[in-house]
């Protein structure tokens, strides 16, 4: 059954018009318009399909950081709780033979044998993959952390907050390091304190004109050439099936678009952050940051920890609603996840990164140990039948010999 929510258009928005006579203009009262929020069951079912991959994925990390690359069994079970995982570590293990080998060794030279955890030949080689893959997209994942930061205020983003985020958008675990030192021409690593464990911060050192240029902007132009028509940046707004807009909110939708696009790379310290000009320019660049991620789609938690260096207002989650026609705000899971509607088509990504050969690489190894897991078991059960249809045949005789 489809769920129905309704959401305030945001007070700022209204503010401002109140106090802009030619904003009132173009834009309708809209205190008492209503966005409504419906479930996407196609986009909510993207995101559950990765929930088992995102598991493996998190029980692999845990594993390949261990100093060796092998943990006791028992050590991983008392982790089951971080982890998220629901069953016992050794079922885990068993129910992925791909990933991973149990053996036995000693905690202390002296100890008993107890039960260890180790990657498969086959996961290693996963792991060798998987870095050629990042080298051969190297200029790709500098760009995006260029534009990251391009995007920031003053040009520079916690370094820990980029650590948090490596996942969603496709960088390696080490791109600090290695990216700081390679390209000493973009990045630069500050407030680093030797002692204390102070905060570090990434700077951008120069600003690349190439890199300044938007999705929206790049089709825009990419349009243009092919038609021969000057295409005008704008967002490409697709409401889902059976969502309808009240004609208020379709007209103020429609005022909203013909508004100049305002692109992430542009400096707005001089924009209110009530005005109609920074609601565009906020959507411009959830719009950009959500087309830099892996998925197309990121945790509004997440989203949220960059409110100062992207000039986020504190009630920024009202975006995606207020903009559905762009947006999807999933509820899955019991986390609020932004979604970017024009890179899926039903519950398939289209707009596919090519860092995402490494979780592909990844599906087909899991894959590939259910599939031999499930061959096992049920040789396991043939085995069985054979076993009692074996053991009656040999007591058939002597049934007869009792009659």
């Amino acid at each position: 059954m489809m769920v129905l929510r309704s959401l305030t258009i945001s007070h700022e928005l209204i503010k401002n018009s109140k106090n802009s006579p030619s904003l009132n203009q173009k834009l309708r009262w809209i205190s008492s318009l209503k966005v409504v929020w419906k479930k996407d069951t196609k986009l909510d079912e993207a995101i559950e399909r990765d929930k088992r991959y995102n598991l493996c994925a998190r029980v692999v990390k845990e594993v390949l950081n261990e100093p060796g690359q092998a943990i006791p069994l028992r050590y991983l079970e008392k982790r089951r709780e971080r982890l998220r995982l629901n069953f016992k570590a050794k079922s885990f293990v068993e129910m992925n033979p791909s990933l991973f080998e149990i053996y036995h060794d000693r905690i202390k030279p002296k100890s008993d044998p107890v039960q260890f955890v180790r990657p498969t030949p086959r996961l290693r080689a996963f792991v060798e993959e998987e870095e050629r893959i990042y080298a051969e997209n190297e200029p790709l994942i500098v760009a995006k952390l260029c534009k990251l930061l391009m995007m920031a205020k003053d040009k520079v983003i916690s370094a820990e907050k980029l650590v948090h985020v490596k996942r969603d958008f496709g960088f390696p675990n080490d791109f600090l390091v290695r990216l700081v030192k390679k390209y000493p021409n973009y990045f630069r690593l500050t407030g680093l304190v030797e002692e204390g464990g102070g905060k570090s911060f990434l700077e951008l050192v120069d600003w690349n004109p190439d890199f300044a240029k938007s999705v929206i902007e790049i089709r825009a132009q990419e349009e243009t050439v092919r038609t021969g028509v000057r295409v005008r940046p704008n967002f490409d707004v697709k409401l889902p099936s059976g969502l309808f807009l009240r004609k208020e909110m379709r007209e103020w939708t429609r005022d909203w678009l013909e508004q100049e696009y305002i692109s992430p790379y542009e400096d707005v310290s001089r924009l209110d952050q009530a005005s109609k000009e920074m609601e565009k320019r906020t959507v411009g660049v959830f719009h950009e940051l959500l087309s830099l991620s892996l998925l197309k789609r990121v945790p509004v938690p997440i989203l949220g920890k960059f409110c100062d260096e992207f000039r986020f207002s504190n009630a920024f989650s009202s975006v995606f609603t207020r903009h559905s026609g762009v947006f999807y705000l999933s509820l899955k899971g019991g986390i609020k996840t932004a979604v970017l509607r024009q890179a899926y088509k039903d519950e398939e990504l289209v707009d596919r990164d090519p860092l995402l050969a490494i979780k592909d690489k990844f599906l087909r190894l899991l894959e590939e140990g259910w599939q031999e897991r499930k061959d096992r078991l049920k040789m396991q059960r043939e085995q069985v039948e054979k076993d009692r249809e074996i053991a009656k045949k040999q007591q058939e005789p002597v049934e007869r010999l009792c009659e």
